[in-house]
């Protein structure tokens, strides 16, 4: 393996890691819906974001 190959797998696992701790963070603050930007608050068919698991969990 080439230096470059680590580097590039480094990059990968730094992204990984900061996307799995964002999960972490947002469900440890209590966020239903982390793609939601009213964060489930919207009405049953009234959501801003479109956010499709949000109406199914207030069904």
């Amino acid at each position: 393996m080439n230096p470059i190959d680590f580097v590039i797998i480094g990059i990968l696992v730094l992204i990984l890691g900061f996307a799995a701790w964002c999960i972490y963070k947002s469900r440890k603050s209590g966020k239903k819906c982390m793609g939601c930007p009213d964060n489930c608050a919207c009405s049953k068919g009234n959501c801003g974001g479109g956010c499709n698991g949000c109406q199914n969990k207030q069904k």
